[in-house]
């Protein structure tokens, strides 16, 4: 069965709900905002930039988990994802994944954002399987910290090479979708990668290497070939 792989920020989302989930919590002054809203703004600058320190943008995105009281939390996830994620998912997403399904490939969505934030939002575009960075828990609350390897660069294909062992699933016949020169790591690993609405970085290389090139804007023409 072929497995079709999706990055979310950026990709199948126009945004990045990492980002976008600081913002909010800006918003609803969960969190110092001056300060907060400052280094949220830099890590997701270094991030684009291919310089971001995972380890030090985790200390600093799974924090408010482990400060926060967990229905506090909840409640303002459920906002969170009605309010800015629902409103940001590409109008073609859900006929691709339609197409995938009626396939019969296994679909998984596999994002350096923590499990927190994306678990609701695979469900809200109807991705059964999510790869994700794990927010860590012990005795039902946050410790603040990742829970093993990030998903994140390299980490992602290790992550994901663990998730098919598990299923008996390789990587022949399969496909990535991701805007991010991040994910050129799984990107090669695939059989079919596709550069969606790609960065400069990730841009220049699918075109020196031949990758399908997706653009949002005007309607994708590629999406079922």
């Amino acid at each position: 069965m072929a497995l079709a792989l999706f990055d979310l920020d950026n990709t199948l989302l126009a945004g990045d709900s990492d980002y976008a989930w600081g913002q909010f919590l800006v918003a609803t002054g969960a969190v110092d905002s001056a300060r907060y809203e400052e280094a949220n703004t830099r890590f997701y600058a270094d991030y684009k930039a291919g310089t971001l320190d995972i380890r030090e943008f985790l200390a600093f995105a799974l924090e408010p988990l482990r400060r926060l009281p967990r229905g506090q939390l909840l409640a303002w996830r459920a906002r969170f994802i009605e309010e800015r994620v629902r409103p940001m998912v590409k109008p073609w997403v859900a006929p691709l994944l339609a197409h995938y399904r009626a396939q019969g490939a296994t679909l998984a969505l596999v994002t350096a954002t923590n499990n927190f934030v994306t678990a609701p939002i695979a469900e809200l575009i109807g991705i059964p399987h999510l790869i994700a960075t794990v927010a860590q828990e012990r005795d039902g609350h946050f410790t603040g910290h990742p829970e093993g390897i990030p998903c994140f660069q390299e980490g992602k294909v290790v992550r994901v090479r663990a998730w098919m062992a598990e299923r008996e699933l390789s990587f022949e016949g399969s496909v990535f979708y991701s805007d991010s020169h991040n994910d050129l790591p799984l990107l090669e690993a695939v059989s079919r990668p596709i550069a969606v609405d790609p960065d400069p970085t990730l841009l220049a290389t699918a075109k020196e290497r031949g990758w399908e090139i997706l653009r949002s804007e005007p309607a994708p023409d590629i999406l079922f070939a």
